[in-house]
Parts: structure tokens; sequence; C-alpha cells
């Protein structure tokens, strides 16, 4: 029988949804579950989820971002909103959960009003409108004064990275803002714009407590030193990339040996040669020679006999860090440096923390460019949730470099945009004001995630909230703690403008894509090896 229809295109095995029901419903749904997700995890009180990936490593934490990256999400339309909440990440490096979660409620909004009747292009150009006004009642909300600030002043620092970081570790952040805004302001260059982010490193060492972190100007190696020197202080560094080795001659050749005598020359050659090239780094003023390979028995037996002290990287991203800090030129073969690519150290030295060797390269003096966190705690997935922490508050400091003004937190915020996007909505005519004002709902959600992951009566505080704001007090927030509505200037809660800006722009634009959508065609999937049989990933680094 001839197939007639969309199927006589389409190769067999394909799927073909559309329509209202079948597509845009299908669609929203997989979103709000994704935004279930995500949404009990947001602010301060979030509850952590456990992730296992596909390569059994456990996830225990409540940064959205981590989340949905190693869920694997397949449903295409919840990808889009993973799309999003990536992007949030990527751009301004926290904010993904606000994202996720507000796209999945602009979403089941939209839900409501296609049943009860409007078309998905006029909850668009609604929502367009919205984001718009949104976006012009937000630069209203700036805290006044905030544009002007100092990146190196550590109060106002902290200030804006506190909620931030709130939200991974809350009621330790307080010690951590403080590690944190220390680490940044020590690498902080001469034109704050070009803040990098790589150049505050994270050590994480079990045991301990938070008690037990610190900042360490400079870098911490989680490996020994490879001889018998454990310590330098004022140390010129000569690095070589390629290991300090006698075999790596750049021809192979062979040798014929006839008698005893040669054998004995030869291996005496060998030694001789060897003992030449340590030699050569010796006088060129090194004390301290960094391999980024092997290190040979022999050569190391010469260089103990010339003090120099022997580190070992293996990573080559770390080894590049290294030669950041210390200013030296990685060398490619065992050769005399010139003094120009030698580095310099203030100290290298061993140290045990907890039982575990590392090296501490400090650097005070020179423009010091690497700072590390030293991260203490007594699991590895609280060690990994620390280090996420600290990775938040390192972005957030990047994000006020590039704009510090500030609005305030809390879910004051959202709940004055959702009041004045409300107001807005009542001067449109047509349908859009329909969705406009779903728009003007969905802030909503904020302030009632907020006071649900706390465990308090969300409609008692939102309807505080609305009643605070209405009288014209536009910082009101929620007090978690106390669980009532504050002036969140008392409490000392702000956000980045940036990133709230982005996460909305990011939000509206994921949800007006899902919407766009109406039909939903999926080929028949490739053959091959079904998706489990990949070969492992790599690590991080």
């Amino acid at each position: 029988m001839q197939p007639y229809g969309i199927q006589s295109m389409l190769k067999e095995g394909h799927k073909h949804l559309s329509g209202l029901d079948e597509a845009v419903v299908k669609n929203i749904d997989a979103c709000k579950q994704l935004s279930t997700i995500t949404r009990t995890s947001l602010g301060p009180n979030g509850m952590n989820k456990m992730v296992i990936n596909h390569l059994d490593k456990l996830f225990v934490t409540n940064d959205a971002a981590t989340i949905v990256n190693e869920l694997e999400v397949q449903h295409p339309a919840a990808k889009i909103l993973v799309l999003a909440g990536r992007a949030q990440q990527e751009e301004i490096g926290d904010g993904a959960n606000l994202t996720i979660s507000f796209a999945g409620e602009l979403l089941q909004n939209a839900e409501e009003l296609i049943r009860m009747g409007l078309h998905p292009s006029e909850i668009i150009s609604g929502y367009n409108k919205a984001i718009k006004k949104t976006i012009e009642i937000l630069d209203e909300l700036v805290e006044e004064g905030s544009d002007i600030m100092d990146v190196r002043n550590k109060e106002q620092v902290v200030s804006r990275m506190r909620a931030a970081v709130a939200s991974k570790q809350f009621g330790q952040e307080d010690i951590l803002s403080s590690l944190v805004a220390d680490a940044c302001i020590q690498v902080c260059p001469k034109n704050p714009a070009n803040f990098n982010v790589d150049n505050v490193r994270v050590a994480k060492i079990a045991g301990g407590g938070l008690h037990n972190c610190a900042v360490v100007r400079g870098m911490v190696l989680k490996t020994d030193a490879v001889g018998s020197i454990k310590r330098m202080e004022k140390a010129k560094v000569a690095v070589f990339a390629g290991g300090v080795d006698t075999s790596a001659t750049e021809t192979k050749g062979t040798v014929l040996i006839h008698t005893a005598d040669q054998l004995e020359n030869y291996a005496k050659t060998e030694e001789t040669k060897i003992e030449e090239l340590i030699k050569a780094v010796a006088d060129s003023g090194a004390k301290v020679i960094v391999s980024g390979a092997a290190v040979g028995e022999m050569a190391l037996h010469f260089c103990e006999r010339y003090k120099l002290m022997v580190l070992k990287i293996s990573s080559k991203f770390e080894l590049r860090r290294f030669c950041r800090t210390t200013g030296a030129v990685a060398m490619l073969k065992l050769s005399q440096p010139n003094p120009d690519d030698l580095g310099y150290a203030d100290s290298v030295a061993v140290e045990e923390i907890a039982g575990v060797r590392v090296t501490v390269v400090k650097n005070e003096e020179g423009g010091n460019s690497v700072a590390t966190v030293v991260l203490r705690a007594s699991t590895d997935s609280i060690l990994d949730d620390l280090e996420r922490a600290v990775d938040d508050g390192v972005n957030t400091y990047k994000a006020m470099c590039k704009d510090s003004r500030i609005v305030p937190g809390a879910a004051a915020t959202e709940i004055e945009l959702g009041r004045r996007v409300k107001e807005f909505s009542f001067k449109e005519t047509g349908l859009d004001q329909y969705a406009i004002a779903k728009f003007a709902e969905s802030f909503e959600m904020v302030p009632k995630t907020l006071a649900e992951n706390a465990g308090q009566n969300a409609m008692e505080i939102i309807s505080s909230l609305y009643a605070e704001h209405a009288s014209g007090n536009t910082k009101a927030g929620i007090d978690l703690e106390e669980g009532r509505c504050k002036d969140v200037s008392t409490i000392n809660v702000w956000d980045l403008h940036i990133t709230k800006f982005f996460a909305l722009k990011y939000a509206a634009d994921a949800a007006c894509t899902v919407l766009r959508v109406d039909q939903i065609i999926m080929a028949k999937p490739a053959g091959g090896p079904s998706r489990r049989d990949q070969p492992a990933g790599m690590d991080e680094d």
C-alpha cells in the first residue's frame, strides 16, 4: 500500500508531531519538568540534587548549571532551556537557575493562555513587549551610586559577591566571600576589564574545615618535589616542557660495542653529557628545575649534586599557569637556558597540609598573576560544591569589573518588576495584554520559590511584599531567616544588574523560541552503536 500525506515524504521510522496539543503543549510540558528540577534548588535554602552521570561520577549540588549539564537532557525543547542556562553560565557565571526556572514559569503561564484560546504568536508578541518594558524598569531599580566602584575595595566587592556565594553555600558566605575577594583583588590587573577568571585557582584538600581555608599568593601544586631538596628561597626557575632525561636525542643511532672498555667509556660519555647539561642549567643561575615529563634517574642524581630542586608538573595547563606565575618560558629540550627564559619565585617549598604533600610556589613581590584558594572540607562532594561557590564568586567579580551596578536582591527586584509590568499591561490594548499580565505574574515565581525552599508560607509573604512595594518601598525583600519582609539594604543582599539583565533576557528568548515551534519532525535515528557504548570521557583538566 502506498503511504500518503507526510508519510510519503519522509523515511520510515520518523516521528511527526504537529498542532497545539501534540507539539506545543508537549514541549511546554517537558520544559516545565526541567524547571521543576532546578526550581527547588533556587536561592540560599535551595535543596541539593544528587546526580550520577554516565561515567558514574557523583554530583551533590544545587548549582543549576552543573545539574542540567550532567543530566544529558534529551528532549529538544527542554534542551533549548538548557542552552539558555549554559549561555548565562558562560556569560556571567551565575544565575543559570533563574534563567531556567523563569523560562519554565513563562511557558507554564503561556500554556494557560493557549488553553484560553490565544494563539502562540500573540503570546510571543506580548512577551516581547513585556521583556522590553522589564529591562527599562530594571535600569530604574539600580541602586544609586553603585556604578562607581573600586574593584580593589574589599568591602564593596564582598557586598556584591555575597548573594552569589550564599546561593551555593548558605551560612558560610561571609568566610567564603572574604577569601574569594582577597584572591580576586590580588590578581586584579591594572585595567580590571582584563581580569582573567583562570588566575584564581582552587586547591581542594580533604580534611579540616572551612576555618582552615586560606588564600596563597601564587600556586599550590598537589605534588611533592622529586628530589631530596624540598625548599628554595628567592630562586630562579628553569622550565623544561619535554622532561629532564638523556635518551631524548634528535636522531636515533645504533652503537656497536666490541670490548668491555668501549662499554665502560660509552656509559661514561652518557654520564658526562648529562652532567654537562645539568651543570649548564645550574651555571645559568637557576635553582629550581620544573619538568613537564619524566625526570631521569641519572639526571636527578646530578640535580642533587648541584643542589637543584626538581618539580614535576604533568598537566600542561598547570605548566602554563606555572610559567605565568613565575614569568618563565618553557623550553623544549634540556639545554642551557637564556637568562631571559628563567622565571623567578620568592619561595618554592613543600608543605604538608592534612597529610597531603603540596608544593607552594609563592610570588609576593613580582606582579603576581595567580592566587590559589586552598579549600578544606570533610568529603569530596563538599569540596566540589565549595569549588563551585568559589567559581561563582570569581565570575561575579569578573562581571562586576565590567559593570558594577547593583539592584536589590532577595526577590525585591522581581516583585517590583512584576508590579510595574502588571500596571503596564493595563495600558495595552488587544490580546497582548493577557500575555503581558502573565509575564508579570511569572515574576512571583522567585519570591514564591525562595519562601517555599525556606519552608515558609509563600502566599503570605508575596501579599505582604506586594503591599510594601505598593506603598513605595521598592527595596522590600524576603529575609529568609526570619521569614518576613525586610528592607534588603539592612540585610545587605544585592544582585548584580548585569546578572539579572542577562538571565531575564535569555529566559524570555528561550520561552519564545519554544513557543514558536508548532511541529516536531524527528527523522529515524541513525544506526551504529547505542549511546552508552561510547569510550569513557576525559577528566576535567
